[in-house]
């Protein structure tokens, strides 16, 4: 941060845990929808996520993101909640002392089974408050694209009747949700050296865990071993149907999420190349629904084994 950041600094003197204290305040990197600074005081260290963008618009609630926060730190794999001060569009959390994941971390099957042991953490622990669809949710994104008239990606409609496809097969055998992040990228990671631990909950829910698996393994760019080892290491054993609805849930997240980054591209003020960001998740989801894979993993969901 800048000393020509005279608005910021005037917003974190509005904080309690900061109030009259000296500090240093550093910028993190990511954060799309929010800016987030790593306070440092004489008595602790937090991160102040500042929220930006259109909450309404992308399908964000900021009290169940804190909710929920709160929820993981009580599973013990989030980080706690020190404040949450929505008049001011901020939540206070802990720092956590670590490195974020890359995902070139993933070519190490320990690290595999330590995410997927983070992830069974938090799906086993407290519900979160709301649910996160993302077939619904795709629905939602794309009425928002046409009511607004954003450009959307060429060819994106060609894929909407096997889309309804991949809907009918994960319906016909639906799962129990859990708590579910719904949005880990591998920088969502983040490893202190004796545990991985989970950030930002923003699109956070109670999901299909087999969601939470299959947008990792997209995000992260996992290959198909990798996939499978992540499978695997969460379920302690390795099964066709879950493993095709794992991969069936990415091909839904790249298709749901892709329309996310035609509206940020349209709407948001911010400096990013959305489009390009939206453009790769729909040409991996063009990918795997023009390929055979794709009548494989129709097939495959519906088997026993």
């Amino acid at each position: 941060m800048t000393s020509t950041d005279a608005e910021l600094e005037a917003l974190l003197d509005r904080i309690p845990v900061l109030q009259g204290r000296p500090r240093t305040v550093t910028d993190l990197p990511g954060g799309l929808t929010n800016r987030n600074l790593h306070v440092t005081t004489p008595e602790r260290d937090v991160v102040v996520r500042v929220y930006r963008g259109d909450p309404d618009l992308l399908g964000i609630d900021r009290d169940a993101e804190c909710d929920n926060s709160r929820a993981a730190a009580a599973a013990g794999v989030g980080p706690g909640v020190v404040d949450h001060l929505p008049d001011l569009g901020v939540l206070v959390i802990d720092y956590l002392s670590g490195r974020t994941l890359t995902n070139a971390d993933f070519a190490d099957p320990g690290i595999l089974a330590r995410v997927a042991a983070a992830c069974r953490q938090l799906h086993d622990g407290p519900r979160f408050t709301g649910d996160f669809d993302m077939l619904a949710r795709q629905a939602r994104y794309l009425a928002t694209v046409r009511e607004r008239g954003f450009p959307l990606f060429a060819r994106y409609t060609d894929f909407l009747e096997p889309f309804e496809r991949v809907k009918a097969a994960l319906g016909a055998r639906p799962r129990p949700t859990v708590p579910c992040n719904n949005d880990l990228l591998a920088a969502n990671f983040v490893d202190d050296g004796a545990k991985i631990w989970v950030i930002d909950y923003e699109y956070s829910g109670n999901n299909d865990p087999c969601f939470e698996l299959g947008n990792t393994a997209t995000e992260c760019d996992l290959d198909g071993d990798q996939v499978e080892a992540l499978v695997t290491a969460y379920f302690g054993r390795r099964t066709r149907h879950e493993l095709a609805r794992v991969r069936l849930q990415s091909l839904v997240s790249e298709y749901g999420w892709a329309l996310w980054g035609a509206i940020q591209a349209a709407a948001s003020p911010i400096e990013a190349d959305f489009h390009t960001w939206g453009e790769s998740r729909f040409e991996k989801a063009a990918t795997t629904f023009t390929s055979p894979l794709f009548e494989r993993l129709l097939e495959e969901i519906g088997r026993d084994d």
